[in-house]
């Protein structure tokens, strides 16, 4: 059976779902460049999940990580490494994007939200002076998450 359209029709719509397939990989339009506030990228990055990454919680019975004893937190590979720290008050965390792609810092707990962290080897530093356990996520892509105990 021949093909109703022809190969230049054909041409345009791959590379127009190639550059579609381009723009969801890196986030969409609203990619680091805009140098936006997090929140801007917040709708395209609910619909982005990077390919081996998964969205679903935890199940209930799983235990959490054990917190390390650090003030350094690495981003790579969309993940917070380690995910749990440990402080005592008074300690600046510096948190450094290691990936390619833009990543923050932000959480509710604690009145913190770091600029967007685009591209390799930038970073953040918040000094927590009061002790309690900090959840925080990427305001990017919300699925990431991580806890600061900070201790007396």
């Amino acid at each position: 059976m021949r093909c109703p359209f022809s190969s230049r029709a054909l041409s345009a719509v791959a590379a127009g779902g190639l550059a579609a397939a381009a723009l969801t990989a890196c986030g969409g339009t609203t990619h680091a460049a805009t140098a936006g506030p997090a929140a801007a990228h917040a709708e395209s990055a609910a619909a982005h999940t990077p390919e081996g990454h998964a969205t679903a919680a935890a199940p209930a019975d799983a235990a959490p990580a054990a917190a390390v004893h650090t003030s350094a937190v690495s981003i790579d590979n969309f993940a917070f490494a380690p995910a749990a720290i440990t402080v005592k008050a008074g300690t600046a965390v510096t948190w450094t994007n290691k990936d390619e792609e833009p990543h923050s810092v932000v959480s509710t707990d604690e009145p913190m939200r770091s600029p967007t962290l685009a591209g390799k080897d930038n970073t953040f530093t918040h000094t927590f002076t009061k002790p309690g356990r900090y959840a925080y996520n990427c305001g990017i892509h919300p699925f990431m998450h991580g806890t600061v105990e900070v201790t007396a």
